[in-house]
């Protein structure tokens, strides 16, 4: 049965910089690929602040794409690098709400869509759904991804006070309200004890298959006798703190000379090269760990099948998220140096790898031994690999194919 779907989401090609873009790009593609009718309502390229014109390729040409007006707060509308608070609530790009909302009617009095669904990490989508389904009935479901509200998060009072509005909002209106992890869900079961339970579902992150067909899987001549051991992506100073990983290096380093002649650590995109670059040079581990810059999504697909092993970073204040890179390693079929808390849901999901060294992000010592058992465990080739047939199962395909039910349901 054809379905007509609005689908709402700031992030969507060709931005660079997020990951979570895949999460939008693989399940509309799958729609229309089903032969649902989509529209992408989301913001104008110069509310990117990095993008690549090739990722444009990426966009079926089934899917329609509507651009509203926005722009960053913090990079258009500062004063030597100030604004008024209220100019980022809920977000920074709050400039699209009101074109977002605009642009939204209009697209439903063409064609009166079957559902609206919003995407976080970028909450003024959620506003832009809420006020459409309020003028127009139009059934909400609204893809949460991870926690909006957590004991820490976010610190500014008016901040918290907007995302747990947004959050009833939805706990009151949705018909589904999607997670990408099980812990995620349970808080909000806790929560919201009076919202149906069918009301919340767990789609997790996955990898997309059709981007990984793009990639060259062809080995390179490796030049380079060092293992090569890969993080692509950003590298927040506290969700992912590097800093007890460089002193586990530096440790190594001291106590084994040779370590820099055996490892190549590629941090690819870090986000915050100017804070790490000092570090590296006080505990002198630059000749070990090279910043790189940023690659489009195909080449950092294309790099990650050709590293040695791949690295993976999250703090225990994140323990009921997981990021789409877990699930990315997992397909690359590489071992994994896991720093992440052995109870949250990235170390779960992880260790089903079979492949993978765990140790907490925060612990250097076990940070060290970790990386020596990579190091042993890949030089005496100990590493077995899940088969093509589990893998799949981690394929955002088939989450995809689990929310087109939902949506058929409705």
């Amino acid at each position: 049965m054809k379905k007509h779907i609005l689908y709402i989401a700031f992030h969507f090609p060709p931005i660079q910089i997020s990951s979570g873009v895949h999460r939008t790009l693989a399940f509309t593609r799958y729609f229309a690929e089903q032969g649902d009718d989509v529209a992408v309502l989301t913001v104008s390229t110069k509310a990117y602040k990095q993008s690549d014109d090739k990722n444009l390729s990426l966009i079926p040409s089934a899917i329609k794409v509507i651009r509203c007006f926005a722009r960053d707060t913090a990079f258009h509308f500062s004063f030597k690098n100030k604004y008024f608070s209220w100019m980022a609530l809920p977000d920074r790009w709050q400039s699209w709400i009101l074109g977002g909302v605009f642009r939204g009617l209009l697209q439903i009095r063409k064609q009166r869509p079957d559902v609206l669904i919003s995407t976080y990490p970028i909450a003024s989508a959620h506003f832009i759904a809420y006020f459409l389904y309020k003028l127009t009935g139009v059934p909400w479901i609204a893809d949460f991804r991870d926690p909006m509200l957590q004991d820490d998060y976010p610190s500014n009072p008016r901040l918290r006070k907007l995302f747990s509005w947004i959050e009833k909002k939805a706990a009151k209106h949705c018909k589904h309200i999607i997670f990408t992890s099980p812990g995620a869900l349970q808080l909000y079961k806790q929560r919201y004890p009076e919202v149906a339970e069918n009301v919340w579902q767990v789609l997790p992150n996955g990898y997309d298959e059709t981007l990984f067909a793009m990639a060259n899987n062809v080995q390179p001549v490796k030049t380079d006798t060092r293992v090569k051991l890969l993080h692509s992506g950003t590298i927040y100073p506290s969700e992912r703190d590097p800093v007890p990983f460089f002193n586990a290096i530096a440790t190594l380093k001291k106590h084994h000379s040779q370590l820099s002649k055996k490892l190549h650590v590629v941090l690819r995109n870090t986000g915050h090269d100017a804070l790490f670059k000092p570090m590296l040079q006080q505990l002198a581990i630059e000749d070990v760990i090279t910043l790189a810059p940023a690659l489009n999504y195909v080449e950092a697909l294309e790099e990650m099948l050709s590293a040695d092993a791949l690295l993976l970073m999250q703090a225990s204040n994140c323990n009921y998220q997981t990021p789409a890179k877990a699930y990315e390693y997992i397909r690359a079929k590489k071992p994994i140096l896991a720093l992440t808390d052995a109870a949250g849901d990235t170390a779960h999901l992880i260790m089903q790898s079979r492949v993978a060294e765990l140790a907490a992000l925060d612990d250097t010592t076990k940070i060290s031994i970790a990386i020596s058992n990579l190091l042993d465990n890949l030089k005496n080739s100990q590493y077995r690999y899940l088969s093509n047939e589990k893998i799949i199962t981690f394929s955002r395909t088939h989450q995809a194919e689990r929310f087109r039910q939902l949506i058929l349901q409705l």
